[in-house]
């Protein structure tokens, strides 16, 4: 599970800044009419955000939760500032895990 939870992390970080500069492109777009910046931002996006769903999705099943957290979790990289908050409650849950296996 330990093994699952860097790769996890790092994708919330990415996918987190990643949404942030996408929202600014948008507004870049729609209230500025400048579309450049959003097209080249969006397709990434969507890649990182596949791979930070692949990434929830194996911490999920070897931290055997219920598809309903890890649904949660999934749907955490398309808020802003949403990421970081389920990455940090996600970590701690992984540790306290941890901990309990160990003290079993």
């Amino acid at each position: 599970m330990d093994s699952a939870l860097k790769p996890f992390r790092i994708m919330a970080y990415v996918v987190g800044v990643m949404l942030l500069v996408l929202t600014t492109c948008i507004v870049l777009r729609y209230g500025f009419d400048i579309e450049g910046p959003s097209k080249i931002v969006s397709p990434i996006h969507g890649f990182l955000y596949m791979v930070y769903l692949v990434a929830a999705v194996n911490l999920g099943m070897k931290a055997r939760w219920s598809w309903g957290y890890i649904l949660g979790v999934m749907l955490a990289g398309t808020v802003p500032f949403l990421s970081f908050v389920f990455e940090r409650k996600v970590t701690d849950r992984v540790h306290r895990e941890l901990a309990a296996q160990a003290a079993a």
